[in-house]
């Protein structure tokens, strides 16, 4: 799938592993378990092959984010996003990085 980024802080924890932005620091771990995860989602065919990925928990998100759909990083940490389909090629528009809170531990 191809890979665009909704937000610059998002291409730069991609690309450099650290983000210029104050506001999103990560440890050194999971920015690194982003990019393999970006690394995944970007050699798949399609959506439905990141089912094979159990570690990553692929599932289409409800309620206010009824558009979206994650995968995991960790238990803390998920990356949603959202996927538009471009003639035969899935493109993947990764859209934000967030901090799960302790109700889903």
């Amino acid at each position: 799938m191809k890979i665009k980024f909704e937000k610059q802080y998002l291409r730069e924890l991609y690309e450099r592993g650290v983000t210029s932005e104050k506001k999103y620091r990560f440890q050194p771990q999971i920015a690194l378990k982003y990019r393999k995860t970006i690394d995944i989602l970007e050699s798949v065919a399609s959506v439905e092959a990141l089912f094979r990925y159990n570690g990553l928990c692929y599932e289409g998100l409800r309620g206010d984010k009824d558009d979206l759909e994650s995968v995991r990083i960790n238990d803390q940490y998920r990356i949603e996003f959202k996927t538009t389909k471009v003639v035969s090629e899935t493109v993947v528009t990764i859209c934000n990085i967030i901090e799960l809170s302790k109700h889903y531990k």
